[in-house]
């Protein structure tokens, strides 16, 4: 029986067809896997990479086109195998193929240790919450408590805090909108002081 027969049969949907005809091919999409390097894939990897470009040659195929089978496998593997490699060196790949593992032990370390435990456990501040902490001069903080009001005052510490406006709110018992023309306020203010 020809490929292209046992073809038909596979998609007609006998499945012992296409067993047949991956078992027959897959020497080839091995051998075609060996050519190529997908970046942060192994090589079993590239082989199940041709095994799709071979399941879509027996899809695909058409028998009235007066062709065989193997090139047109040999074909669409190729052309998968080449698809996974460009789509593992795009950009936006990068950073998945260039990580560093936190768990990673420590280079040139005899012990156990990994980055994961050099990392400090404390949450990082935000850049605004190192800004109203120690970093910001006292005759500044001083500034700010004459510049706003009560209620704004009370929003910037919320807001700080990393309070929602809904929070805010329901804490200092004002609309929302309230929050946010305060906090709009604050932002003004403040922004005006620091350039002056």
């Amino acid at each position: 029986m020809q490929d292209e027969e046992v073809v038909d049969l596979a998609r007609g949907g006998d499945p012992s067809a296409t067993e047949f005809l991956i078992t027959r091919y897959r020497p080839l999409v091995e051998n075609k896997a060996k050519a190529y390097f997908v970046m942060g894939a192994d090589h079993d990897d590239v082989v199940q990479e041709g095994m799709i470009g071979l399941f879509k040659a027996i899809r695909d195929f058409r028998c009235d086109r007066l062709s065989k089978f193997r090139p047109f496998a040999e074909l669409c593997v190729t052309r998968q195998i080449i698809t996974a490699v460009k789509t593992a060196t795009r950009q936006k790949h990068v950073p998945l193929n260039a990580y560093v593992s936190l768990n990673r032990a420590l280079a040139g370390e005899v012990t156990d240790g990994s980055l994961l435990d050099i990392l400090p456990d404390e949450a990082v501040e935000s850049p605004d919450q190192q800004l109203f902490s120690q970093k910001l001069p006292q005759d500044l903080h001083t500034m700010v408590k004459h510049i706003l009001s009560d209620l704004e005052r009370c929003v910037l510490r919320c807001y700080l805090e990393g309070m929602t406006y809904r929070e805010m709110s329901d804490a200092l018992h004002c609309h929302t909108k309230s929050i946010d023309n305060a906090l709009q306020r604050v932002k003004r203010k403040i922004g005006l002081l620091l350039r002056n």
